[in-house]
């Protein structure tokens, strides 16, 4: 029904830059939500940054003032920049969405693939 597409993720050095993007597809009526958790190996999946409704945003602590999101409504996507990376961001950056869907009630969850993000030290 809904389809979460990933992508930007790779291997950079600490102090870099890289910049993630997801792209929902499918039978979307509304996104009430959008953004980015992650997942370090051995660690449990965190939320990185999500935006809402009206553009309202929610950062992890870890990331304020690094990491901005921001959402092109029109083309249901979302892309987070992450600035100054450092090795703790290692993890596989998955985007998440709460979507209410054609015909159906209710708000559903979806999930995309992932997309691995190294910080080398």
């Amino acid at each position: 029904q809904v389809q979460l597409v990933e992508s930007g993720g790779g291997l950079v050095q600490a102090g870099g830059s890289l910049t993630l993007s997801c792209g929902a597809s499918g039978s979307i009526r509304i996104i009430n939500s959008i953004g980015w958790y992650r997942q370090a190996p051995g660690k449990q999946r965190e939320l990185v940054a999500v935006i809402g409704s009206g553009g309202t945003t929610n950062y992890a602590d870890s990331v304020k003032g690094r990491f901005t999101i921001s959402e092109d409504n029109a083309k249901n996507t979302v892309s987070m920049q992450m600035n100054s990376l450092k090795p703790e961001d290692t993890a596989v950056y998955y985007c998440h969405a709460n979507v209410e869907v054609e015909g159906r009630f209710g708000i559903r969850v979806y999930w995309g693939k992932g997309t691995q993000v190294t910080v080398s030290s």
